[in-house]
């Protein structure tokens, strides 16, 4: 494997511009095709989706799927008039006025199927018919707007803009409120894309001014960088492709964006980290050469390249270039492991994620030494930086390249003398911090996940609060039977201890009926709702229930994707388990070296959901935070944290694994080499893990529930598996371990030394 990377440096050094035209060229493509699509069609953002999760083959979405291929209409837009009296008969008076023109000249657009108002029935808002279109408060009415299945594009937006004026028409005091599922799916996506850019603002820009002071300058603070640039740009490019083979949700883009960034820098500091030692260590050498060896050799070898340069990124390759590698097929494999779960979104992050681990670690392996090549010896100058007094200290004490002893070694030396100790109450901490992750509630939310002063989300509340017949159930029942037959089971429903009512039943194509259930609950997916599915699941079991039932909703999807989820759970985890255990055993030779890592990566897992969830389902820090919470957290933003944070830890486990192997061979001393290897790989862990923290807390002050979510945990997963457990607990049981840290039965060592990764 060592030639592999050997060549791979060698080439680079030789051809860096090639390497970098190469970049630009794709960057530039994956941008265009993600922004406009291919001639000029839709970009990626437009292909985006937003809503429930599918999960196919379940009972909620084949109930869906039912109901829309029996729905032989269009879009449907509604608005809701606010500041009107209906007791006031100048008011009504007026607002009939304005209404018989609005029906004109919307049945007048082109796929206008129908339009309803009060103001369509003979009595007006006093007619017992127009009852579900008046605000429980007389203060307003609802108008419905439905298009035809084949109306133009462009109808959609002509009623809206009709729409928007119409409340003028009426009187100065009135107001409305318009909703539709374009609309809705329009305020997301566009949320998205604000989260994206205000994320990339606020990280950047931190994420560089870290990465000035680890490296003492601008030249080569900018390299992992811009390897994380053209990370996002193909990363998005690769997305655009998969939204053709997969639905992509709009969680999708700023989830895998943010790790794909996250991970380029991580690698990007590696290499660059590790390229400076290795240049200082080849022009010493160069050094030491007599003056008429020098001068047979040479001062530019092969193609004018300079000798010293080529040696480094060599070297840099074959070590921390593997160790690149090598973590981004752990990272991969852990996050593949989401692929085999039911649930689309799920798949798509987990086909996506694996993609842009893919475009990061090629990237890193790329295009950062071939930026290095082309600065060449300007690395071995110190920065400007580093003539000022303050910034010079702080170099010194926080940049990338370790002295033999220091803090790190030090630390180490500390947790070696009481390892006991040390291991015990870090143990304590992190299961005290993973105990909220007991009373943990998931959640699937749709417009709950826009912020709170979102026209959307103003446009529901007012409907669940004034217009309770026209609001969809929480709960939805599909049935194959005949009305008669539905509304006996209608019927059985609303004696169910957990219901406040039913609607009757409504016909869908020519088998079916629909069936809406309001459970004795404001909390659309909260326990009383599930509850309520699970006894409506229960009934349609029993004889004389319907041939079929199937239980839709809000409550319903989240009890199915609940259930996929453990389904899929044990297969997706115990083959990550066994992958990631192969892999570590083949890099390090030992059998309890894997098995460690992987108890003690799942307890970091464990703190950090506990520490999530007191945040964001308890409503600890709402403030400081900016949300609300829903009570429990997002499902797949679980699957996410365990499979990304996953993947994340043994990023780092891999990092400091790797230096503690090398100086174990080399000295076979096992409590020096976990010394050596904390003091030489901690500055660059803690360097890699404070730019990533970042990288995550940037994202997560934007206003979408579930990124926000998403950020907040991976941000102290890092965070937690980079102090205590690095720092604290892996030096703990490496010392208590000692030897046998590296043991394996001689089969295996035999099968380690033919087929070993190494650093």
């Amino acid at each position: 494997m060592a030639p592999v990377f050997d060549r791979l440096g060698r080439d680079i050094a030789h051809r860096p511009r090639l390497t970098v035209i190469i970049w630009i060229l794709l960057v530039g493509g994956c941008l265009a095709l993600a922004m406009t699509g291919f001639g000029g069609g839709p970009g990626l953002f437009d292909r985006l989706h937003s809503g429930e999760p599918r999960v196919p083959g379940s009972q909620s979405q084949i109930g869906a799927d039912i109901i829309a291929d029996n729905d032989d209409t269009g879009e449907t837009i509604s608005l809701v008039i606010q500041g009107v009296d209906l007791s006031d008969p100048d008011d009504v008076s007026a607002a009939g006025r304005a209404s018989t023109t609005l029906h004109t000249t919307l049945l007048a657009i082109d796929g206008v199927d129908s339009v309803v108002d009060p103001y369509v029935f003979p009595g007006g808002p006093a007619d017992p018919r127009a009852l579900a279109f008046v605000s429980t408060e007389q203060d307003g009415f609802f108008v419905s707007v439905t298009l035809a299945a084949d109306a133009p594009e462009a109808a959609h937006d002509e009623v809206v803009t009709e729409l928007e004026e119409f409340p003028t028409a009426i009187s100065g005091e009135a107001t409305g409120l318009i909703s539709s599922s374009p609309i809705i799916t329009d305020e997301i996506i566009g949320q998205l894309q604000t989260d994206l850019a205000r994320g990339e603002a606020v990280a950047l820009p931190i994420s560089l001014l870290i990465m000035i002071v680890v490296f003492g300058g601008f030249l080569t603070a900018g390299m992992p960088l811009a390897g994380a640039l053209a990370s996002i740009a193909g990363g998005l490019g690769a997305l655009y492709g998969f939204s053709y083979v997969l639905d992509l949700d709009s969680v999708v883009v700023n989830v895998v964006t943010v790790l794909g960034l996250g991970l380029s820098i991580d690698y990007g500091l590696l290499i660059v980290s590790r390229y400076r030692e290795e240049i200082r260590a080849a022009a010493a050498a160069e050094a030491e050469l007599g003056a008429g060896e020098r001068r047979s050799r040479g001062r530019r070898g092969r193609r004018g390249v300079d000798p010293v340069l080529v040696r480094a990124l060599r070297r840099t390759m074959s070590t921390a270039g593997r160790t690149v590698t090598f973590s981004a097929v752990t990272v991969a494999v852990a996050i593949s492991g989401l692929l085999l779960l039911r649930p689309d979104i799920l798949k798509s992050l987990g086909a996506a994620g694996v993609s842009v681990v893919v475009i990061a670690v090629a990237s890193a392996l790329t295009l950062v030494p071939a930026l290095l090549t082309l600065v060449g010896r300007r690395m071995l100058k110190p920065s400007v930086l580093s003539k000022v007094p303050v910034l010079r200290s702080l170099i010194g004490r926080l940049g990338d390249v370790a002295p033999e002893h220091g803090f790190f070694s030090r630390l180490a030396g500390g947790v070696q003398r009481r390892p006991w100790v040390v291991l015990v109450l870090t143990t304590i901490v992190l299961a005290v911090l993973a105990s909220p992750v007991l009373g943990l509630q998931l959640r699937n939310s749709t417009t709950e996940m826009l912020p709170r002063d979102s026209d959307q989300r103003d446009f529901i509340d007012v409907v669940q609060a004034d217009y309770p017949m026209l609001a969809t159930p929480a709960v939805q029942v599909l049935v194959e039977a005949g009305a008669a037959d539905a509304q006996t089971f209608a019927d059985e429903i609303s004696a169910l201890p957990d219901v406040e009512g039913v609607n009757p039943p409504t016909a869908v194509g020519d088998s079916h009926q629909l069936i809406g259930v309001r459970p004795d609950t404001d909390d659309a997916g909260g326990e009383v709702a599930t509850a309520v599915v699970e006894e409506i699941r229960e009934l349609g079991r029993t004889d004389g229930a319907p041939e079929e039932v199937w239980v839709l909703g809000q409550a319903a999807n989240q009890l199915d994707f609940t259930d996929a989820l453990l389904e899929g759970l044990p297969w997706a985890v115990g083959v990550v388990i066994v992958a990631t255990f192969v892999l570590l055993f083949l890099m390090t030779g030992s059998l309890l070296v894997p098995l460690k890592a992987l108890l003690i990566n799942i307890l970091s897992l464990g703190a950090s959901l506990g520490i999530t969830t007191w945040v964001f389902q308890q409503g600890h820090l709402s403030g400081p935070l900016g949300f609300t919470s829903t009570g429990g957290l997002e499902s797949y933003v679980v699957a996410i944290v365990i499979a990304f944070g996953f993947g994340l830890a043994m990023d780092y486990e891999v990092f400091l694994l790797a230096r503690i192997k090398e100086f174990y061979d080399a000295s076979g001393d096992n409590d020096l080499a976990v010394r050596q290897g904390l003091q030489q790989s901690g500055r660059i862990i803690t360097s890699a893990a404070l730019v990533i923290v970042v990288v995550f807390a940037g994202f997560a002050t934007g206003e979408l529930i579930a990124i926000k979510q998403a950020g907040v945990a991976l941000a102290l997963t890092v965070l937690v598996d980079a102090t205590l457990v690095r720092m604290l607990l892996v030096p703990a049981t490496m010392t208590l371990l000692g030897h046998w840290n590296w043991w394996a039965p001689e089969p295996l060592r035999r099968l380690h030394k033919r087929f070993a990764i190494q650093h």
